[in-house]
């Protein structure tokens, strides 16, 4: 074998300087000029085009860039992958530090080897180490197959990793690309996840699926964004683009503290709190007729500035942050426009995750309800609504964050006791005039508990009638569960956000100790 002729070593320390600064400029272009034109015409920016797009200008601070690969396999011992295809490192967000990974596709289609996970995994322990949230921005066609085992260890690495951040800092996935196979665990640990409208993300792909099933499908069919958001309920946010994603990052850390032992930022306010006359007319007496829970909620929130979550996924149940006098509050809502507010089983999954979010990190937890109850159906028994309506039961009773609740309209059954009653753990439970708090509608209670009066009166119809208002006029209103200090106020539609907000103020120090365990057990 000939001997390899050798650059003559950098003498002087210029010479080495311009031979670090050359080194450093060939590693930050990634797979090159013409690998990064392609990422622009399919318009996806490069990993460090994304960086620069969501951090603080000039405050990013690489870590790792002349990592290399151990590998020799097939050919892999001659191949230079400039940062292992993973440019990793820490910045801050709005004067914020975070620490995070961004997969670089131009560097062998960013797939994950030893290395490349082995950074990736030390930007999340330094992530728990500082208390600063981990953005982890996807782009890879999957496991380095060069590497083999070792490239399913790293990634075994780095799930383990996301359990042990989980609650403590706050974790937020970025599909700018392809993610499947076993990559797309990572993102489903995470708690949040922001996809593009040109990504996808699949365990197994069309291929696959035509191979075993016979079935064909398109890679956007199965795995694009509206299929992981409306269908599996697994994206919580859709972007036009890298930038809209980035943009939807930096929102959601704006809501969010750094980590589990920290309040969420608060920003500046107004103390004046005025009634609002237009929420006495903005919700229909009539409890049959839908409305868009939506525009009250805007109107409670400062400027009007409600960001939901999952808006295509359990559209009967919505979620999001907003804020009250600057502080971030956490928002579940029953939906009347859409299956009149129902809970069914992906709504009661939609819920228990957020609120289980909320309680981890110290974010107080506003209920608005205005459901009918569950979902009734045979499809919704045989999957489990038992089981999946318990998680909001669950959920609730082991929040310890303030927990404020307004009754709005219905709150039947035990929809109602879901929706975070009072002896579900709600620390405030008001409700407005038009609330109807009963075991079930008037119509449906007045067949059970007066039915053999009905069956015996001469006109059934026009006796029926009476009766029903007569429960109506009982139970249909909030005043018995206030006399049973079950509500704890009544309040004029108009007062709500000021009552919110001085509760919410009352309520910031509140602290609840509960039995020591090592976990309660969630029925999953």
């Amino acid at each position: 074998m000939a001997t390899p002729t050798l650059k003559p070593a950098s003498t002087t320390m210029a010479e080495r300087i311009s031979e670090l600064s050359d080194k450093r400029e060939k590693l930050q272009q990634g797979g090159g000029k013409q690998r990064l034109q392609k990422q622009h015409e399919l318009g996806k920016l490069s990993a460090r085009e994304r960086i620069a797009k969501l951090v603080d200008h000039e405050s990013f601070q690489e870590i790792g860039l002349f990592a290399k690969h151990r590998a020799t396999y097939f050919g892999m011992a001659d191949k230079e992958l400039p940062a292992d295809g993973v440019v990793t490192g820490c910045a801050t967000v709005d004067g914020r530090l975070i620490h995070l990974a961004s997969q670089d596709f131009t560097v062998a289609g960013g797939a994950a080897g030893e290395v490349h996970c082995a950074k990736i995994k030390e930007m999340m322990q330094l992530s728990m180490k500082t208390g600063s949230p981990f953005v982890f921005i996807n782009d890879s066609g999957g496991a380095r197959v060069q590497e083999g085992i070792d490239s399913l260890a790293g990634y075994a690495s780095v799930f383990y990793n996301n359990v042990m951040l989980s609650g403590t800092v706050p974790q937020i996935s970025i599909i700018c690309g392809p993610c499947a196979g076993g990559a797309a665990y990572s993102p489903a640990l995470t708690d949040f996840i922001i996809q593009t409208r040109r990504a996808q993300m699949f365990i197994t792909g069309p291929q696959v699926i035509k191979q075993v099933t016979g079935e064909t499908v398109t890679a956007d069919q199965l795995g694009g964004p509206a299929a992981q958001m409306n269908r599996s309920g697994v994206v919580h946010l859709i972007a036009e683009d890298d930038d809209g994603a980035l943009s939807l990052c930096q929102r959601l850390l704006s809501f969010l503290p750094s980590n589990n032992l920290e309040d969420p930022p608060r920003l500046a306010y107004s103390d004046e709190l005025e009634n609002d006359p237009q929420l006495n007319d903005i919700v229909p007496a009539e409890s049959k007729v839908g409305y868009d829970i939506r525009t009250v909620l805007a109107r409670l929130l400062d400027h009007q500035d409600f960001f939901e979550i999952q808006p295509g996924f359990a559209a009967n149940i919505v979620i999001g942050f907003g804020r009250l006098q600057g502080r971030s509050v956490g928002i579940v809502a029953n939906q009347p426009s859409v299956l009149a507010g129902a809970l069914d089983i992906d709504a009661s999954d939609k819920i228990a995750r957020f609120v289980r979010f909320c309680n981890a990190f110290n974010i107080p937890l506003l209920t608005f309800v205005d459901v009918p109850g569950f979902l009734p159906g045979v499809e919704q028994e045989y999957g489990g609504i038992i089981r999946h309506g318990a998680k909001v039961l669950f959920a609730y009773s082991a929040a310890t964050v303030p927990k404020i609740t307004v009754v709005i309209r219905k709150a039947y059954g035990g929809a109602y006791i879901g929706m975070c009653c009072k002896d579900l753990g709600a620390d405030r439970v008001v409700a407005w005039p038009t609330a109807e708090i009963a075991v079930m509608g008037a119509e449906g209670a007045a067949e059970i508990v007066f039915r053999h009066e009905i069956d015996s009166a001469e006109n059934k119809v026009q006796r029926r009638d009476e009766l029903i208002e007569m429960y109506r006029h009982t139970f249909a209103n909030p005043y018995i569960s206030a006399g049973r200090r079950l509500v704890d106020d009544v309040i004029e539609p108009a007062e709500t956000r000021s009552y919110l907000a001085r509760a919410l103020e009352a309520l910031h120090t509140k602290r609840e100790l509960r039995p020591p365990k090592k976990h309660g057990l969630i029925p999953l």
